[in-house]
């Protein structure tokens, strides 16, 4: 049993109620008070299980302790010693520098760890805009709403990485993404991306410069795959430049909507654009995924070995074969084609 009585737990949290009604601007950095009596804590602080309110406070009378001896986080850090190291960190959380109480109550609490309220609430109490983001989105990212939630990919109180991320950004996704049992929020099986970038050493620039949060969003999408921008989601698409506004944030629209040219892209008959050829089929275009590889590949220019062909998981191999002025696909979605991008004179 707790040594404080309970009446004086609730004469302490009345006090406190009546102090957060009267001056909620200095109550706000004040150590939080008890539960009330009635109220079934999750976690309890040991010195006030114990009745030591004088190892915080000024007096040691449990109904009337007194004001705190000093600064909250010092006399926190006087026992947990252990995160002095933490904010020292190149990244530190504000509200851990203002006062451990902003997330902590010193007393107890209804949550693990002496938390005020659930992870994600408490988060979202200060960072609105992302918590609307991860609340509203068509595609959520379950890595925000499962297990630790905020804290699988946060350290709240400091981080030698940005944001407050507890690895670099790269190292994090694949972290999870290590593994061919995850699905997607269309419950379809999703890529083993660490597996697919040990075996294939040609990567994508995004993905080359080692943040993932370049093409996707890390908390929630409106988009496929937690994309940042649109990407047409099926394999053939009527071509609509707005829906590649993904590949266009880095790419140039016009080698893609341009019949003919000897400029824009290599992959070309002459001058007859051949991705303007797959790409503008009325109805039943190609993606720009149904010949590349999105986040890594073994040729140049991301072509792909083959294509998932229907629902069985098969795979249609693309027979790319390149030549000094040009190249050749065999026996794919068609016969074998050759092409060479010398202009004719």
């Amino acid at each position: 049993m707790p040594y404080m009585p309970q009446e004086v737990r609730a004469r302490i949290a009345l006090f406190a109620v009546a102090l957060l009604c009267l001056a909620p601007v200095a109550v706000a950095a004040a150590p939080a008070a008890p539960l009330p009596a009635q109220a079934k804590p999750a976690s309890s602080h040991a010195p006030y299980e114990a009745g030591d309110c004088s190892l915080c406070h000024q007096g040691a009378d449990p109904r009337q302790p007194g004001a705190v001896k000093g600064a909250v986080n010092d006399l926190c850090l006087g026992c947990h010693d252990e995160f002095v190291a933490v904010l020292e960190r190149a990244n530190t959380h504000a509200p851990a520098r203002a006062s451990c109480t902003s997330c902590h109550n010193p007393h107890n609490a209804p949550r693990p760890k002496l938390l005020m309220t659930d992870t994600v609430a408490l988060c979202a109490g200060c960072h609105d805009a992302v918590a609307k983001v991860a609340a509203q989105s068509k595609v959520p990212h379950r890595a925000v709403s499962t297990g630790a939630q905020c804290l699988n990919c946060h350290n709240p109180h400091g981080s030698a990485v940005q944001k407050l991320l507890v690895r670099e950004p790269f190292d994090l996704c694949v972290a999870c993404h290590d593994n061919g049992n995850m699905t997607g929020a269309n419950g379809r099986k999703l890529q083993n991306v660490k597996q697919w970038l040990d075996d294939n050493k040609v990567w994508h620039g995004p993905v080359a410069a080692k943040d993932c949060s370049n093409c996707h969003e890390p908390h929630g999408s409106r988009n496929f795959r937690l994309l940042k921008e649109e990407y047409p989601p099926e394999f053939y698409a009527a071509y609509d430049a707005r829906s590649y506004a993904l590949c266009f944030s880095c790419h140039q629209e016009a080698a893609f909507s341009t019949p003919k040219t000897t400029t824009l892209t290599s992959f070309r008959n002459g001058d007859q654009n051949l991705h303007y050829v797959h790409l503008q089929q009325p109805g039943r275009g190609r993606t720009c995924r149904a010949c590349h590889e999105v986040h890594a590949s073994k040729q140049d220019h991301h072509i792909r070995e083959g294509v998932p062909y229907g629902s069985s998981g098969w795979v249609l191999k693309l027979n790319y074969r390149k030549s000094a002025n040009g190249g050749s696909c065999e026996k794919t979605c068609h016969q074998e084609k050759k092409y060479a991008n010398v202009a004719s004179r």
